[in-house]
């Protein structure tokens, strides 16, 4: 009896929090609970430089959702706005509606968008269904091949921020809310150096 006693409380936490994963409704909690926080501005992008630049590894492939390959170097010379995502990332999901607004306010002749999801190839229908779903006009690209080591990141969502001039000058890792006019302000001083 005793054994039971101490047990069952282990038994229900894990068969709640079960139902609650395997029915979704866990991911729609946190991303409630993201949406609230993101809000507040507590994850506003910080548009300060990274103390030392790297020179970006244009070195690689991406392809479009219609599987057209792209060379990365053709966006030499331009401001590039680069996030690492996947569906199955809450806080990519989280993130994604403010570089949504920040897309459709920026010239993007001058700054482009490289939505890499790293879902994997045979998900390739999952990504175009969530972004058609929710309606984003961003550019969206999986891999082409390798990706360089700049971008072999260990946590999603992962944004660099890389000037003309082929340096990474930004770096932000986890859900951020890129909405904002200091941000916005961050990227256009970058298209005029």
């Amino acid at each position: 009896m005793q054994a039971w006693k101490a047990v069952k409380p282990w038994l229900i936490f894990i068969t709640l929090f079960l139902v609650l994963r395997y029915s979704g409704i866990l991911a729609g909690i946190s991303y409630l609970t993201g949406n609230v926080i993101m809000r507040t501005g507590v994850m506003d992008a910080s548009p300060k430089e990274v103390a030392v630049t790297k020179k970006f590894n244009y070195n690689f492939s991406i392809k479009d959702l219609a599987g057209n390959a792209i060379h990365a170097d053709q966006f030499k010379g331009k401001t590039v706005f680069l996030n690492i995502w996947a569906t199955w990332c809450g806080p990519c999901r989280l993130e994604m509606p403010s570089i949504q607004k920040l897309y459709q306010q920026v010239d993007t002749e001058k700054i482009v968008f490289i939505m890499l999801s790293v879902d994997r190839p045979q998900d390739l229908n999952k990504v175009k269904n969530y972004i058609g779903e929710k309606e984003f006009t961003f550019p969206v690209y999986t891999p082409a091949d390798y990706l360089p080591n700049q971008l072999q990141v260990k946590t999603i969502p992962t944004t660099f921020i890389i000037s003309p001039d082929g340096k990474i000058v930004s770096n932000e890792t986890g859900a951020t809310n890129f909405d904002t006019p200091e941000f916005k302000a961050f990227l256009e001083a970058l298209v005029l150096q």
